[in-house]
């Protein structure tokens, strides 16, 4: 199936309710869109405590205004006043209000995912992030051909998915060469990696695999957070045939049949050092 290139906020992947305020937000491919409703009296500082939100409202807003009319001031004194027909940048550090009798209703595409951000980051889970890649791909594609190499990898996809499916684990999506799984039991990831390691090379191939256990948030059918990135760059240190994984991981998935050799501190790119670790079959 192809992209999806529209969505409706009659279908929303998330909605926002506080004291005079509703925003529903929707993400397509990489943005994510918020239409929110502001009734008359509605007020960030006096209003945003029962979502848990900070006195001053620390998102960067872009966005267009389709009704009413909101006065922002910023923590430095700076005031102004967005209108209907308005496109407005409100940066970091304000509070605002609805002023008139009309509501206030704008679309954001600037902020939308980081608005009343405390509530948001309450909907996180904790997860363990598995990424698959297969070893040099592109040598594969050119040595077997396209028809064959879309056949072997057609294969490594529907078997990646029956393992990970057997280790009580879900397919997020494919990667072109590789997979994006999520579990909600370390022991298990780390399990079902070592087995897809096993099973490639009867498809006369060679992957690796990357582990790391975070909070991660789901839009859309996606995963996103800091632990995705720390997931993926532990893949990108992995040798090919080799599950490897954070120390965090290691600690969760304990013995549970396994062991784990040390691999030392690897500095990944935009995370920083982490000590990893190479994780097989105990025994």
């Amino acid at each position: 199936m192809g992209a999806q290139h529209t969505r409706g906020f009659s279908d929303p992947d998330d909605t926002v309710r506080g004291p005079g305020l509703i925003s529903r937000r929707v993400t397509l491919g990489a943005h994510t869109v918020s239409r929110a409703t502001h009734e008359p009296g509605w007020r960030w500082s006096t209003q945003a405590s029962s979502v848990g939100a900070a006195e001053w409202c620390q998102t960067h807003h872009v966005g267009y205004a389709l009704s009413g009319s909101l006065h922002v001031v910023m923590a430095d004194g700076t005031e102004f006043d967005v209108t209907t027909g308005s496109v407005f940048d409100i940066p970091p550090g304000h509070d605002a209000w609805v002023t008139g009798d009309t509501p206030y209703e704008t679309l954001d595409w600037v902020g939308a995912r980081s608005w009343l951000a405390n509530r948001s980051a309450s909907s996180g889970i904790l997860a363990t992030v598995l990424f698959t890649d297969v070893v040099d791909s592109s040598g594969e594609a050119r040595r077997r051909g396209d028809l064959a190499w879309s056949d072997v990898n057609a294969t490594l996809d529907e078997r990646t998915r029956d393992l990970v499916v057997e280790f009580g684990g879900e397919v997020v999506k494919s990667t072109g060469d590789g997979a994006l799984a999520v579990f909600d039991g370390a022991a298990r990831a780390v399990r079902c990696g070592i087995e897809l390691v096993s099973t490639a090379p009867h498809l006369g191939l060679a992957i690796r695999v990357g582990i790391h256990t975070g909070e991660v948030e789901t839009i859309a059918g996606d995963v996103h957070g800091l632990a995705v990135h720390e997931a993926a760059r532990v893949l990108a240190a992995a040798a090919p045939g080799e599950v490897l994984v954070s120390e965090v991981t290691r600690v969760i998935a304990g013995g549970a049949g396994l062991a784990f050799g040390d691999r030392g501190n690897h500095d990944l790119k935009g995370i920083g050092s982490r000590r990893l670790f190479a994780a097989t079959r105990s025994g």
